[in-house]
């Protein structure tokens, strides 16, 4: 995966409202008491490696086998201390970040976690720079200091008043400096960690996971093990091993279409849950494209997109509609898109946008699409907004899709007009809607620039600790967005997923955090 392709990373969400995290609470594995639970998704585990993982699978493993400084509590948004004691900033700039280590934790294998293996695992995500990897989220690391064994400092080139909340992802995985190379990924599909599990097998097909005895930390783990299923993109394969109970719980792969039948059908053995979610997916227009780059044309296609039927007839109301950068529940949201173009389709609109670009005809499109990165209904949703751009007689347009691996290195190239990319956030602040999308460097490669964005705005709102206080700064940032038109937003995610009645305690792995807690699982 492209490194600057870091859509629908899955991580931790959070939001720091104060610079300081204190605690210590009981620690510790617990008992664990129910059978192994039995998870099957549709989507690939591509790296154990967390200096290379930058994807939802990858994630899932990350948060459940490794430990990092921060994690983030049962539906909370705040990190809370999980290897740390405490950790602070030093400084009114948000630029010297402090960590001091609690006594005793220990890795699977036995080896004390010390603070070398903090700095050793930072160093190493930022030497290694695997373009699959995490490392475009600490840019703004300068450097890792231990002064003694129990305390790191982070000093940063630049304030970042987020960085507490990135240090609680995935991507702050810590691992053993005995057992990783300092500059090679391990390529043995094995991991040491300090987390609540320990990975003790992967294979193309499924990764097995018992409990660490050496744990101590904020998880009570409540089963004996979990097993992951891998089903590769194969819904039907997936619904199948459900209705069967060869697995427990269905998480990241049916389609709407079959969560939607599941519930509305009813079943004795069966159960849709719903959680809350900050997944986006966007509509992203290159800038440079002879055809899409002319504002005229990108503004035709926001007053003809109809959301609300796009989800009705696609996603079967398992989204709802989206109108910002920054979605709902997230503050910093504001309704940008919905003022400037409105929520019902207007072909007189699109037709004097295209006038008004001295456009004549209709307007030959492609829209390009991969068939399961995005979720399993993105072929179908692209269809679905070609056929309304075509209905209004104003566009001739047809949809494209294309391998993963093609996709990335088409959109590197420049070769696509229109495309879609998803999200997840690593942390819920706007600024991990803006400043992957519009900062420098930026993940769209949509050759979009605005100077006030990337030198007023992004830079400001990253030195405001009290996060609510930079909502302006955020709302001025979605309408210049609005206006320019370098994307547009489609909808806002829910999380889903279908179990067997007998597994409870799955109401902890689908909150507002998204960290998929395999230790609140059990099976009666």
């Amino acid at each position: 995966m492209n490194r600057r392709n870091q859509w629908q990373a899955l991580s931790a969400l959070a939001v720091l409202t104060a610079t300081t995290v204190t605690g210590c609470g009981s620690e510790g594995v617990g008992w664990a008491f129910s059978d192994p639970i039995v998870i099957g998704m549709s989507d690939n585990v591509l790296a154990t490696d967390p200096a290379s993982g930058y994807d939802p699978g990858s994630w899932l493993l990350f948060n459940n086998v490794f430990q990092s400084l921060l994690s983030f509590p049962e539906g909370g948004t705040q990190p809370q201390p999980e290897i740390a004691k405490k950790c602070e900033f030093m400084d009114k700039h948000a630029k010297v970040f402090r960590c001091t280590l609690k006594d005793g934790i220990k890795f699977s294998n036995g080896d004390p976690l010390t603070a070398e293996d903090v700095k050793f695992s930072f160093d190493r995500t930022l030497r290694v720079d695997d373009p699959a990897g995490p490392a475009i989220m600490f840019p703004m690391l300068s450097k890792v200091e231990v002064p003694n064994p129990t305390t790191v400092v982070f000093r940063l080139k630049d304030s970042d008043a987020t960085f507490p909340s990135k240090i609680a992802s995935g991507a702050g995985s810590i691992v053993n400096h005995r057992a990783y190379d300092p500059e090679e990924l391990r390529a043995d599909h094995q991991a040491i960690g300090s987390g609540p599990y320990k990975l003790e097998s992967f294979s193309k097909d499924k990764a097995v996971f018992s409990v660490n005895k050496n744990y101590r930390g904020t998880a009570h783990v409540g089963n004996s093990g979990v097993v992951l299923k891998f089903f590769h993109g194969n819904q039907n394969a997936l619904k199948r091993s459900l209705t069967r109970g060869d697995v427990d719980m269905a998480y990241r792969g049916l389609s709407a279409r079959d969560i939607n039948n599941i519930e509305r059908q009813g079943s004795a053995d069966l159960d849709v849950v719903e959680g809350d979610s900050a997944e986006v997916q966007h509509l992203v227009f290159n800038m440079s494209d002879p055809v899409i780059g002319r504002l005229g044309v990108r503004r035709a296609i926001a007053y003809l997109l109809d959301r609300e039927a796009l989800i009705d007839q696609v996603y079967k109301r398992t989204a709802d509609p989206l109108y910002s950068i920054v979605p709902a529940g997230i503050p910093g949201h504001n309704t940008a898109f919905f003022d400037v173009y409105g929520s019902r389709p207007s072909k007189e609109k699109a037709a004097a946008a295209l006038q008004s670009a001295g456009i004549q005809g209709k307007v030959q499109l492609t829209l390009w699409s991969t068939p399961s990165r995005y979720g399993p209904s993105t072929d179908q949703e692209l269809k679905a907004i070609a056929a309304q751009l075509n209905a209004s007689g104003l566009f001739e347009a047809d949809m494209q899709s294309v391998p993963l691996s093609q996709y990335e290195k088409d959109i590197a190239n420049g070769k696509y007009g229109v495309y879609v990319k998803g999200w997840v956030p690593d942390y819920p602040d706007a600024d991990n809607f803006t400043a992957p999308f519009f900062g420098k460097g930026n993940v769209l490669e949509n050759n979009y620039a605005n100077r006030k964005i990337t030198d007023v705005l992004i830079p400001r709102t990253a030195t405001i600790s009290d996060r609510n206080a930079a909502d302006e700064d955020f709302e001025e940032l979605q309408d210049i967005v609005a206006e320019e038109l370098p994307v547009l937003p489609i909808w806002q995610g829910k999380q889903y997923a279908v179990i067997n009645r007998a597994v409870n305690g799955y109401e902890y792995c689908l909150d507002a955090s998204t960290v998929f807690r395999f230790w609140k699982l059990n099976k009666l």
